[in-house]
């Protein structure tokens, strides 16, 4: 026979024998069922008889009722093509040719397998048709990011969702969790972002937490973000050893929706080698400066950091992409810089910009819980800020949807009254003296000076701890942040 043909009749994966195995060893004893119920559904049999047979086995047991030959018996009688079979002899055969319950949860496994490999051969021929398609509507882009979220939901088909943990194996869990806080310099038991008064009133980025960043244009958003990711790749990860994992430092993925990674690079390019962004992007850069920058980048480049710059991408990409970074590179902290630019992917959402927002920041928080990584996502406020006198961000002002600050475990905002006063030069007013004017411009001029280069970061809610202000220093030159008590950048991230 030609391998052609050999190809037509290929049969798809599946052992029938396993198939009535396990279902014989349920028929004899139930619990063999609960055993499997976990990862097994019916559709995860290959042959159509099997599938009914099981998924009645499962309606019985769930109700509290006894599922064997007699019982089932109704269901030859009601069902053609089990009539066909001549039921109640094919159910007395199941039941001898019954294996152990233990033999039973490996012929679960292997069943579920082969249903895997199955679902492996049907996404693939989608691909192909789709590929093949040439009215397809979606480009080759948007179908990879199809297949992907296939492959990926196919992945997790089966896959225990959760279950419930002794209490002893929890507080056991909390005390390491704990105690590994106590080690750790500055008692910091999340992921670190080398900024004192932030890890003092988080503890560092908490895994599983969602924390979002906001403010109005210009306040330092991204700066801030940067300056966290950076922060966080340069510190050692005390856990990688038992982690397993190739990278010795936090691993962070950023995820840029407005900015290249380009441009996300210049930026630390200009804060490692002190040399001012704006000079870095027209090429000012002098003979001298040209070692400091190459130095920069070596050692920026053994940083674990990873950026996505992808543009109006969808939160079920953003997890998808979230979830291969885990797999193959690890991942401690995601950054996602901004949440209004995010699309949302449920059919409800479309048209609706507060649905769709409730399912971003929804979809963050269950990535952040699935993956066990803090994440820190950026956030705009809205216009009502500026209406007020008093231009310190509140909780109200969070735009678009109140499921923002529900879902948030952290929400921060980042100030500079610098940014206002600064454009609030005083003018002469009418039938005012020069005396007068001159007092009340130097009193303007000694408090913009008072808060040169100064930021404050407001936590205005964290779930599980306080709230309050933080003091930093915000560099516009490097766009970067630091820690006002040191007036200077961490020394490990200037090396």
């Amino acid at each position: 026979m030609a391998p052609d043909e050999a190809a037509v009749f290929r049969v798809q994966p599946h052992n029938i024998e396993a198939e009535q195995s396990l279902l014989g060893a349920i028929l004899v004893n139930n619990e063999a069922y609960h055993r499997v119920a976990e990862f097994l559904r019916p559709e995860h049999f290959f042959e159509p008889v099997h599938q009914r047979i099981f998924e009645r086995c499962a309606e019985r047991i769930a109700r509290g009722q006894l599922a064997d030959p007699v019982t089932l018996k109704l269901l030859f009688e009601e069902d053609e093509a089990l009539r066909e079979l001549d039921g109640s002899k094919y159910l007395r055969d199941l039941a001898h040719a019954a294996e152990t319950i233990i033999n039973a949860v490996e012929y679960g496994h292997i069943i579920h397998d082969l249903a895997l490999k199955r679902g492996l051969i049907a996404v693939g021929e989608e691909v192909v048709n789709r590929a093949f398609d040439r009215t397809a509507s979606e480009t080759g882009r948007e179908q990879i990011e199809l297949a992907e979220r296939a492959l990926f939901a196919l992945a997790q088909e089966g896959e225990a969702r959760g279950e419930f943990r002794p209490f002893p194996q929890v507080l056991t869990a909390a005390v390491k969790h704990i105690e590994s806080a106590w080690h750790k310099v500055g008692k910091v038991s999340g992921v670190p972002t080398d900024l004192t008064g932030l890890d003092e009133k988080l503890g560092g980025l908490q895994p599983s937490d969602l924390i979002i960043l906001a403010g109005r244009p210009s306040m330092g958003k991204t700066a801030l973000a940067v300056t966290i990711a950076a922060n966080a790749a340069a510190q050692p990860n005390v856990h990688a050893e038992q982690e397993n994992t190739k990278h010795r430092n936090y691993v962070v993925g950023v995820f840029s929706l407005e900015m290249s990674a380009e441009q996300l690079a210049t930026r630390l390019l200009s804060g490692k080698a002190r040399i001012e962004s704006d000079r870095l992007r027209r090429g000012d850069i002098s003979e001298e400066e040209w070692p400091l920058l190459v130095q920069a980048s070596q050692e920026l480049g053994t940083m674990p950091l990873f950026i996505d710059d992808t543009p109006a991408l969808s939160i079920a990409a953003l997890r998808t992409r979230a979830r291969r970074l885990k797999r193959t590179q690890g991942l401690h902290l995601v950054v996602v810089d901004y949440l209004q630019l995010l699309r949302g992917t449920s059919v409800q959402s479309q048209g609706n910009r507060v649905q769709e927002i409730t399912e971003i920041t929804q979809g963050l928080k269950a990535m952040a819980k699935e993956l066990n990584v803090p994440v820190l996502a950026l956030s705009q406020l809205s216009r009502a800020v500026e209406t007020r006198e008093d231009k310190r961000p509140m909780l109200s002002d969070l735009r678009e949807s109140g499921s923002i600050e529900q879902d948030a475990d952290v929400v921060m905002f980042v100030f500079r009254e610098e940014y206002y006063l600064s454009r609030a030069i005083p003018t002469q007013r009418e039938g005012e003296s020069k005396e007068k004017f001159d007092l009340r411009y130097e009193e303007w001029r000694r408090r913009l000076e008072a808060i040169h280069n100064k930021a404050e970061v407001i936590i205005a809610k964290q779930r599980h701890g306080p709230i309050g202000s933080i003091q930093l220093q915000f560099d516009a030159n490097f766009g970067r942040f630091n820690n006002l008590e040191l007036g200077q950048y961490p020394d490990h991230y200037y090396g």
